[in-house]
């Protein structure tokens, strides 16, 4: 006959067995709500704040259209296919800063790539980039369109980068983990050298960021883009 300690070892080894799948599945679920009301805050923030740059910054969008529109025909904005969230393409909005049908010459360009990686192609002296462009991209005026990209909810404020689908088909299976945030108009190595930051280096820092991801950091890399943007430094 078994003695009353084995019995009640029995039935504490069966209540451990009970709980754990329990406590496992409380822990998932706070984790659960945890991020996705992190990442319904990132929204409402990204929304709030993006609705109100654009309404301070009609009289920056009216000034940029008409300089634009002065110094060459075309289109005041571009659009053009990026990589989201897991690899979705969406239209990325920016301020035409290049000659119309700039794409097409880029093939003609590609031996001048300054770009060490190979998989950017980077030209400090792109000659497709009109005078009104070199100063857009200095001071990143021509990237506040995708202020529209934000509300849409294709881009937010802080993220990786988007890249081309050109782009993308270069990656290896390490670079494509930047995949897993939703992109941004500004990220970390956009406030630590911009286009003088090698691409690796890149995809490192959008890794870390999105291994390490909160809303202060958020806040630390959008205070740090002012003057970042001010002093012009690594845009070209």
């Amino acid at each position: 006959m078994p003695s009353l300690d084995m019995n009640r070892n029995e039935m504490l080894a069966g209540l451990a067995k009970t709980l754990s799948p329990r406590r496992s599945r409380s822990k998932f679920l706070i984790w659960y709500l945890t991020i996705r009301l992190t990442m319904f805050i990132k929204r409402l923030f990204d929304v709030a704040v993006s609705c109100m740059m654009l309404f301070l910054l009609i009289p920056v969008f009216a000034i940029t259209a008409l300089c634009i529109v002065l110094e060459s025909r075309g289109p005041v904005f571009y659009s053009q296919t990026r990589v989201g969230t897991d690899g979705r393409h969406f239209r990325f909005f920016k301020f035409r800063s290049m000659v119309v049908g700039a794409h097409n010459i880029k093939d003609e360009l590609l031996k001048h790539n300054e770009s060490e990686d190979g998989v950017l192609f980077k030209m400090k002296k792109d000659p497709r980039v009109t005078r009104v462009g070199r100063f857009i991209r200095k001071f990143s005026i021509d990237e506040l369109p995708q202020l529209f990209n934000v509300l849409i909810g294709d881009m937010s404020l802080v993220g990786p980068r988007p890249a081309t689908p050109d782009e993308v088909a270069q990656y290896t299976l390490e670079q494509r983990k930047r995949l897993h945030a939703v992109p941004g108009i500004t990220c970390i190595w956009q406030v630590s050298g911009r286009s003088e930051i090698p691409f690796e280096k890149q995809v490192q820092l959008d890794i870390e960021y999105i291994r390490s991801t909160s809303l202060m950091s958020d806040l630390i890399i959008l205070l740090k883009t002012i003057p970042a943007v001010l002093s012009g430094k690594g845009a070209y």
